[in-house]
C-alpha cells in the first residue's frame, strides 16, 4: 500500500507544481467537447485509452467529480484486499507491487501497457462519460459501480475543491462558479449530461448504481450490496472493518498518509445538504429546472431522490 500512496501523492505534487506556472486559461483543455485538467490528462493519453483492453473481472468505479469517489475507492480497495485474503490497509494491498494511479484517464499514455502486467482483479476509477470509455469495458462485461450524488451537493463540493486545488481554475465567488457549473464549463463536463448519458446504461447487468446519500443512510448495507455485486464474500467482522475504515472521521484522520497535501482539500465535510449554505433562491430554481429538463423521470433521476435532498 505504501507504494500506491507514493504513486498517488507523487502525481498530485507534480500536477500542483506544473499548475503553479500556468495561467488560469491554460489549466483546462478541450477533448471531444469536454474540458479536462491539463496537468493530469492529455490528448495522447485519451488516444491510447481507446485501445485499452478491459478484463471481465476488472473492478471499475465510475463517478462524476465530487460525488464521493475517494470514499468509494477506499471501500472497494478494502473489499478487493479481503477477496485476496489480505488484511485491508496492510502493506500487501491491491496492486501494491506495480502501482498505477487508479484513474483511467489520468497519467501518461504508456500506463495502459503497464496495466497489462497487473494481477486481477484490477481496480480502476473514472470520471468519464460512458461514450468516452474504452469499448472493451462494455464488450467484455467488466463490472462497473456507478456512484451518483445529488447535484446541488456535487456543485457545492466542486466549488470548494476548485478553490483548494491549484490544478483547477479557482473562483472569487460562489456566484461565478455556479454560472460556470451551469454553463458546462467544468472539468469532466456537465453533470446533468453525465447523468443523462449514464442513464442509458443503467439497466445493464454489469452496472450497479448506488447513491452517495444511501451509503450515508446505511453504510453497512451499502457495503454488503457492493460486495455481493462484485462477488466478494464477507464475514460480519470483515464488513464492520470496511465500514469503520471508510468512515469520514477515519479517512480524514489518515488523509495526510493516504493523500498527502490533497487530503485537507478532499476530506472537507463529507455530509449531505451543505448546498443550503450557498444556493440563492434564483440558483435553486435554475438547478431545479435543469434537473427537470435533463434527468427527472429517468431511472437515475428517481434514484437521486431529488425532492428529498434538493428541495428547500
Amino acid at each position: 500500500m505504501e507504494k500506491s500512496r507514493k504513486t498517488f501523492i507523487g502525481l498530485v505534487d507534480k500536477a500542483i507544481a506544473a499548475a503553479s506556472t500556468m495561467r488560469r486559461d491554460e489549466l483546462l483543455f478541450s477533448h471531444k467537447g469536454i474540458l479536462y485538467p491539463t496537468t493530469v490528462c492529455s490528448p495522447e493519453t485519451f488516444k491510447a485509452l481507446e485501445s485499452f483492453e478491459a478484463r471481465n473481472d476488472d473492478v471499475i468505479l465510475a463517478a462524476y467529480p465530487k460525488s464521493g469517489t475517494n470514499w468509494l475507492s477506499q471501500i472497494l480497495t478494502d473489499l478487493i484486499a479481503i477477496s485476496q485474503k489480505k488484511t485491508p490497509g496492510s502493506e500487501s494491498s491491491v496492486n501494491a507491487e506495480e502501482p498505477e494511479f487508479p484513474y483511467l484517464e489520468v497519467g501518461d499514455a504508456e500506463k495502459y501497457e503497464r496495466m497489462t502486467k497487473l494481477l486481477s482483479p484490477r481496480f480502476m476509477v473514472t470520471h468519464l462519460r460512458p461514450e468516452n470509455l474504452p469499448k472493451s469495458i462494455f464488450k467484455n462485461n467488466a463490472k462497473i459501480l456507478l456512484l451518483i450524488r445529488n447535484p446541488k451537493d456535487v456543485a457545492t463540493s466542486f466549488y470548494h475543491f476548485c478553490n483548494g486545488l491549484p490544478s483547477l481554475p479557482s473562483y472569487e465567488t460562489w456566484d461565478d462558479f455556479f454560472t460556470d457549473f451551469m454553463a458546462k464549463k467544468m472539468a469532466w463536463g456537465c453533470y446533468f449530461e453525465y447523468l443523462s448519458e449514464w442513464n442509458k446504461y443503467s439497466d445493464k447487468e454489469n452496472i450497479m448504481t448506488i447513491t452517495y446519500e444511501e451509503i450515508k443512510e446505511n453504510p453497512a448495507l451499502s457495503v454488503k450490496n457492493m460486495a455481493t455485486f462484485f462477488g466478494i464474500a464477507l464475514t460480519e467482522e470483515e464488513l464492520q472493518l470496511v465500514v469503520e475504515r471508510s468512515s469520514f472521521q477515519s479517512m480524514k484522520k489518515n488523509s495526510d498518509k493516504t493523500h498527502g497535501s490533497l487530503g485537507k482539500v478532499l476530506f472537507r465535510k463529507g455530509g449531505v445538504s451543505d448546498w443550503k449554505n450557498l444556493f440563492s433562491e434564483d440558483q435553486n430554481e435554475k438547478m431545479d429546472k435543469a434537473f427537470e429538463e435533463h434527468i427527472a423521470g429517468t431511472t437515475l433521476g428517481k434514484k437521486l431522490k431529488y425532492d428529498l435532498y434538493c428541495k428547500v
